[in-house]
């Protein structure tokens, strides 16, 4: 019976494994078979209702239902730029009620609207509703049209942080907590049940520049006062669609039978005729990059938290992978210059400074540059800080310069809540540096802070070094704190305020090479299998954690991330949602 049972299961197994490669062998032959034409005088649709991330997950069997999970910034922004200069495009029509994305994608999206409409051609948006993000990218169209019984939240930002400190004394653990610095405060939701002084402070300074770009931008494109645009949301005068027509935050109020009528219109199409429209996904596979060119721009993403070792999961920069990609464009005779773009809240110490060694070295010997996205703080900053030049957004959230260190006492959880105790045996005063089993004495204490704050003088050193400044210099900006771009670039740690594409042309002009160059994007996305299967053994994994845990489980996740802060960390100070 056993081993009858051995052998179905073998055979179900085997099954799964067949059928997942006949869908796959299927989607990639229609994919493959799928050319997709653009008539004249089409009209691109782009629908933002999907998270945003650097670089787009290729998955065709998703593709084939429907749309895949994410967005990609780098492939939207190629098609917009490509439809610019399309002459079978006439316009784009977006829908973008809701957008999974932090301020500088949301930047970086308007410049590529922007930008389209100098060609001449026009941009509408239409939605039955707009969120502080849908509005804030919609606001760079020609016309922002809004269902007559739609909603509009335009009231402002704000930040919040959770705190842990209670949780953690219930169940009797004691996080013993080394940093540098008044505002290195990624600590402060393990020690603290609110914030401290400092934290509001960075916190406050941050959100109101955050703030102030979004309105001044906001009133550049709808060509009202930065000061009436301020009231409005301050004082959440718009609510409905009524008085964002009222406030000249929309332009008219039309169902969406209107908004195809007024398409038309601009197309020169009779009442009834079928707009052409290609959506986004679709324009994708119509056109191919150009890539004919011998000179070599190297794009290498650095997407997520920074972890040691060599790990290819979506969100996680993994020091040995990133190493490596740095380390041959810096070696191939194709690449003329490199782009480290940034978009991570740092991690790991070690892995950071792995990275920015290969950083370093590439900067000798060819044209390297930062190009900073969301995030690109302590351990991202580190990232950064050997390029040649940093361009940033207004909005990126950076700097963070500074150091700490974490270890979870559980000696009293295990005691007490879980009747478990230990006893150590060691040769001399130190032994083991820290087992979460024993309190730590105050001379293992003492070692903590001070291998703490030597990380803190390599890191300060190190970012004196990259941005020619002196180390005391650096100190007064750094202990944690974190700055936007603007603010950032105010106190000498980035060189310029643009785009993805200001940091191309940067490269391309100091490599001598502009006008004539390809771009390339590394580290390689994995395959559809690769994918496939590794979602599908995180998604077991999963299953049965919940089924264990039950109404715990989202707990349980928590203190899987809490548990990567262990050890010491150049990580950005908190974790908040801006909202």
């Amino acid at each position: 019976m056993k081993n009858f049972l051995t052998s179905c299961l073998g055979t179900v197994v085997g099954i799964i494994v067949v059928f997942f490669l006949f869908i796959f062998w299927i989607a990639m032959v229609i994919r493959s078979d799928k050319v997709v034409e653009v008539n004249d005088n089409s009209v691109l649709f782009i629908k933002l209702d999907r998270p945003i991330q650097e670089l787009e997950l290729e998955d065709p069997v998703a593709e084939l239902i429907g749309e895949s999970e994410s967005i990609g910034l780098t492939e939207l922004r190629s098609a917009i730029k490509h439809a610019k200069d399309d002459p079978k495009i006439s316009g784009i029509y977006l829908n973008a009620p809701q957008v999974g994305a932090a301020f500088s994608t949301l930047d970086e999206l308007r410049k590529s609207i922007e930008d389209f409409r100098t060609s001449g051609k026009w941009v509408i948006s239409y939605s039955e509703g707009y969120t502080e993000g849908g509005y804030y990218v919609s606001s760079a169209s020609d016309k922002v049209y809004m269902n007559p019984s739609g909603s509009m939240e335009l009231n402002g930002l704000a930040i919040d942080v959770m705190f842990f400190k209670k949780l953690f004394d219930k169940l009797e653990i004691k996080p013993q907590v080394f940093r540098v610095g008044d505002f290195k405060s990624a600590v402060e939701p393990f020690i603290r049940d609110n914030m401290s002084d400092e934290n509001k402070l960075q916190l406050n300074e941050m959100i109101k520049d955050i703030y102030g770009h979004m309105t001044s931008e906001i009133a550049r494109s709808r060509n009202l006062p930065a000061e009436r645009i301020k009231e409005i949301a301050d004082k959440m005068l718009v609510r409905n669609s009524k008085q964002a027509v009222e406030f000249g935050l929309i332009d008219s109020l039309f169902y969406d039978d209107q908004v195809k009528a007024d398409m038309r219109q601009r197309l020169g199409l009779t009442e009834d005729a079928k707009i052409p429209l290609v959506k986004y996904s679709d324009y994708r596979s119509s056109f191919t990059p150009d890539m004919s060119s011998k000179n070599e721009i190297a794009v290498i993403v650095a997407d997520g938290e920074i972890v040691g070792g060599k790990s290819e999961a979506d969100g996680l920069v993994s020091s040995d992978v990133i190493s490596e990609q740095i380390r041959r464009a810096r070696t191939s005779s194709k690449v003329k210059a490199i782009i480290i773009r940034v978009n991570s809240p740092g991690g790991v110490f070690t892995a950071a400074d792995e990275m920015w060694r290969e950083v370093d070295l590439a900067a000798k010997e060819k044209v390297v540059i930062g190009s900073m996205g969301d995030y690109a703080a302590s351990g991202g900053y580190y990232l950064s800080m050997a390029c040649d030049t940093i361009v940033a957004q207004p909005n990126t959230i950076t700097g963070s310069i500074g150091v700490f260190s974490v270890l979870f006492d559980l000696t009293d959880f295990m005691g007490d809540k879980l009747g478990i105790t230990s006893e150590e045996v060691k040769t001399g005063e130190i032994g083991n540096m820290y087992s979460p089993t024993r309190h730590l004495t105050q001379q293992e204490k003492d070692i903590w802070q001070r291998q703490t704050d030597e990380i803190y003088e390599i890191f300060t050193s190190k970012a004196a070094q990259g941005r020619n400044m002196s180390q005391d210099d650096i100190k007064k900006v750094a202990s944690g704190r974190v700055w936007t771009g603007t603010q950032a670039k105010e106190r000498g740690l980035v060189d310029v305020l643009g785009s993805f594409d200001d940091a191309v042309k940067i490269a391309a002009e100091q490599a001598g090479i502009a006008g004539d160059y390809k771009l390339r994007y590394y580290p390689k996305r994995k395959s559809f299998l690769e994918q496939r299967f590794g979602d599908m053994e995180d998604d077991i994994r999963a299953s049965v954690l919940k089924e264990k845990t039950g109404d715990l489980y989202p707990w349980f996740r928590q203190w899987e991330r809490i548990k990567n802060y262990e050890g010491t960390q150049a990580r950005m100070p908190f974790e908040f949602i801006i909202q």
